[in-house]
This record gives structure tokens, C-alpha cells and sequence, in this order.
């Protein structure tokens, strides 16, 4: 195996392993975190969304954009993944402009929520927040089907 086929098989490996541990993290958020912070005592469950929100906030704006990079260079590196790979960038760019656009806000809103400051509508918020959160999982794991098997081509 030549050097730049070796290079081109590590890429699509890492784009799978670095997209594959951001699914179970949002669905560790989704299915685990969330909820075992909805059944907190109301002040602590406001403190640990918000808490939440500050850490995976720093850092899943880089996962996200460098995810769909590596996604996008397998289909560059892949002729015979192209089509999987490039349809798995779409979607990783939807869930990216989806995040900016809606979940965003929201999250800077919600990180800053003491007991003390939280608004009346914070339920609702925290809810919507859920629901988006769920379609923007369905997209990215959808995107980790398909860079799975563009990197199986």
C-alpha cells in the first residue's frame, strides 16, 4: 500500500472515530445528562443545564466544524466514497447551521439561568432546546451511517 493510500485510509478512520464519539456524546445529552438533570431538585437541574451548557459549549462548536472537515476531506481523499461522504457533509453542515440559528441562543440563554434569575418561561425553553437538540442527533447520526460507509468503500 503506497503512503498516500495509507494517509487517505487513516483520514476516513479518524473522521469516523471523531464523528462517532460526538453522536454518543449528544446522545449521552439526550438520553442520560438531561434527564437525570430534569429529575433534580429544580435549582440544582437549573445549575447543572447551565453548567453543562458552559462546558459543551466551548467545545462542541470545534467538534462539530472539525467533524465535518474530516468528513469532507474523505470525500475529497475517496472517489469511491464521494457520494456517502459528501451527503453526510450536507447534513453535518445542516446540523451545524441548525445549532448556530436555533440551539445557540437558546444554550447562551440557558447558561447564564440561576434560580434566582431564571425567566418564567424557562421551561418551555429548556424543552424547545430538547426537541431541536433530538432532530439536530437524528442528522449526525445519520451523517455516522454515512461516513461509516464511505470509509468501508
Amino acid at each position: 500500500m503506497k503512503k498516500k493510500e495509507r494517509v487517505m485510509e487513516w483520514l476516513s478512520i479518524v473522521a469516523v472515530v471523531v464523528v462517532g464519539l460526538m453522536v454518543g456524546v449528544e446522545l449521552s445529552v439526550a438520553f442520560v445528562m438531561n434527564p437525570i438533570f430534569d429529575r433534580l431538585p429544580e435549582d440544582a437541574g437549573i445549575a447543572a443545564r447551565g453548567d453543562g451548557g458552559r462546558m459543551l459549549g466551548r467545545a462542541m462548536p470545534f467538534w462539530y466544524i472539525g467533524s465535518t472537515l474530516l468528513v469532507a476531506g474523505t470525500a475529497l481523499a475517496e472517489p469511491a466514497a464521494a457520494g456517502p461522504a459528501w451527503t453526510a457533509v450536507g447534513l453535518l453542515l445542516v446540523s451545524v447551521v441548525m445549532s448556530v440559528a436555533l440551539l445557540v441562543p437558546i444554550n447562551n440563554r440557558s447558561k447564564t439561568w440561576t434560580p434566582e434569575t431564571v425567566p418564567a418561561d424557562w421551561r418551555e425553553q429548556k424543552s424547545r432546546w430538547d426537541r431541536l437538540h433530538l432532530v439536530r442527533l437524528a442528522l449526525i447520526v445519520a451523517a455516522f451511517v454515512l461516513v461509516t460507509v464511505a470509509a468501508t468503500r
